[in-house]
């Protein structure tokens, strides 16, 4: 049996018995409901409005007389809304009063009984909710000044919410004891970048770089060398990230030592030795090839209670490319090439080559995946002329990113904000959670870093993005560490958070698009220039 279903008819039609006198009003169903020319259904919501301008147009299944009266049965929360018969005798304009406040939302609806002539079997309700007030929030500076300001702020996160004992970063913003150690490695990566800028001095960063050393080397529990997801920042003791999740995180791990490495690229000063040595003896320690378990993939997790529960191996195409490229380039547990080739490329399987938005990507799933994929491994890793028999990875990456913004102003979703000045799917916080954010995986949530840490791949779209962030939302967005992490314009939700893993990201690829610092300390190392020779790159 076929269900009848007009747009969201809410009732069937009844006919008039016999027995019905002739002064009953007809009845009548509302067919379809359309807010400036877009459909929302009974029960529905639409978000990013004008504060003025905006229309109804509703259609009935009769004809309507508006001589009859009816208009009390409209209610609209921001005000008396005007009415007026449409196009055709069955169509109703209802223009909302202008007016409405940014950011706020509104409720319409339309009671079920006698509205104009006719007799509403159901009546009709949705959610309205405005978008932001387009003007400046912050007096407009230059760009150079802008891109400053934001390096700086965002660097505030690592250096002056960095924990007090270990020196290394808190997970987010509240989060007291816990330290997260790829997120530290993402921070450490912003401590170059600081004292180039005039942030801080050179011999403060130094003095943080040796702080965190000797946590490392002297405190923090490790498991074949590899450390937890999450410490506790005064102890050193694993703080579990799940109940499996309790040892050797070999993804944090690596985006830890790619800081690492940087740092003592960095700190090649005489008096600084003591922090290479350091460095190098931490570098040292990592058993990579015992995260092998024996075969030829590389595992994320291990367990000294647990074992390989986890059972999580790392393949690609995501964000666990330097994880092969560093255990390719250690000097004291190395793995094979044939390693990467079968585990991480699984013999070529991570390729794609589809192209969407017209964008051809060449590795990885359906429009990319996340944009955190561009970004976490190449903090480091100069994807600029980096080549493999896989990809060309600056295409990969620019691609990637050129289709994320593509997604974006095309907006299949309808979520209110979209648009080529607002764009940016990647993890982050959400309404109620946290979740990694794709086109196909998309809650409506745009993550400033998403676009900013995007800058080297797509710099006028990034722009855009930037001061759309600071300028228009910025008395929502900007803050003590730079951007919060999220907003959905769907729920006029604003994040209250700071996440390491996200703010970090913003300062090293704004610092990577402006001078290419980052990426020319780390592939200045040695062993990290060895491992990808060894594993057939080209650069």
């Amino acid at each position: 049996m076929h269900r009848i279903a007009p747009l969201f008819l809410l009732c069937l039609i009844c006919s008039c018995s016999p027995e019905k006198k002739q002064e009953q009003l007809p009845k009548s169903l509302i067919l379809n409901a359309c807010l400036n020319d877009t459909f929302i259904p009974d029960g529905g919501s639409l978000g990013g409005l004008q504060t003025g301008g905006n229309s109804f147009k509703l259609n009935f299944s009769k004809p309507i007389d508006l001589d009859k009266g009816g208009a009390e049965k409209i209610f609209f929360s921001g005000g008396t809304p005007a009415v007026s018969a449409g196009e055709n005798d069955k169509q109703l304009v209802v223009t909302l009063p202008d007016g409405m406040t940014p950011l706020k939302s509104y409720t319409f609806a339309i009671s079920a009984g006698e509205v104009f002539g006719l007799n509403l079997i159901a009546g009709y309700k949705c959610s309205l909710a405005t978008g932001p007030d387009p003007a400046d929030k912050f007096p407009r500076i230059s760009t150079e000044e802008l891109l400053d300001k934001v390096q700086a702020q965002t660097f505030r996160y690592f250096w002056d919410y960095a924990h007090p004992v270990s020196g290394l970063s808190r997970e987010r913003l509240g989060s007291g004891e816990t330290v997260t150690t790829g997120g530290s490695g993402f921070g450490i990566m912003c401590i170059p970048a600081a004292i180039e800028r005039g942030f801080i001095s050179r011999e403060a960063g130094a003095q943080r770089i040796r702080t965190i050393v000797e946590f490392l080397s002297g405190k923090a529990d490790r498991f074949h060398g590899a450390f937890s997801h999450w410490l506790n920042g005064s102890t050193g003791k694993v703080i579990p990230f799940s109940s499996n999740d309790n040892g050797g995180d070999l993804v944090e791990t690596a985006f830890l030592v790619q800081g690492l490495l940087t740092a003592a690229q960095y700190f090649d000063a005489p008096g600084e030795e003591d922090i290479r040595s350091g460095i190098d003896a931490i570098w040292r320690s990592v058993e990579w090839d015992w995260y092998t378990r024996g075969g030829d993939m590389l595992y994320w997790h291990w367990s000294p209670d647990k074992g390989w529960a986890m059972n999580m191996g790392i393949r690609g195409w995501n964000e666990g490319l330097i994880v092969y490229v560093l255990a390719a380039s250690s000097p004291t547990h190395p793995v094979s090439p044939g390693t990467y080739h079968t585990g991480w490329a699984h013999d070529g399987g991570i390729r794609n080559g589809k192209k969407y938005y017209d964008i051809t990507l060449p590795l990885g799933s359906a429009y990319g995946g996340p944009l955190f994929f561009t970004h976490y491994s190449f903090l480091g890793l100069d994807p600029r002329n980096l080549k493999d028999k896989y990809a060309a990875y600056w295409e990969q990456n620019t691609a990637h990113a050129r289709i994320n913004h593509a997604y974006c102003v095309a907006n299949p979703g309808k979520h209110a904000g979209y648009g080529d000045q607002c764009w940016g799917l990647t993890a982050s916080d959400i309404p109620g959670g946290y979740a990694a954010s794709s086109p196909t995986n998309d809650k409506g949530v745009i993550a400033p870093t998403a676009a900013l840490s995007s800058f080297p791949y797509t710099p006028e779209q990034s722009l855009k993005a930037l001061e759309y962030f600071y300028y228009v939302l910025g008395d929502k967005l900007w803050g003590e560490y730079g951007f919060k992490d999220a907003f959905c314009m769907d729920k006029l939700w604003f994040a209250s958070s700071y996440i390491a893993i996200d703010q970090g990201p913003v300062v090293v690829m704004i610092e990577n698009y402006r001078s290419g610092l980052l990426w020319n300390l780390f592939m200045q190392n040695a062993d990290v220039s060895a491992g990808l020779d060894k594993l057939g790159f080209t650069r």
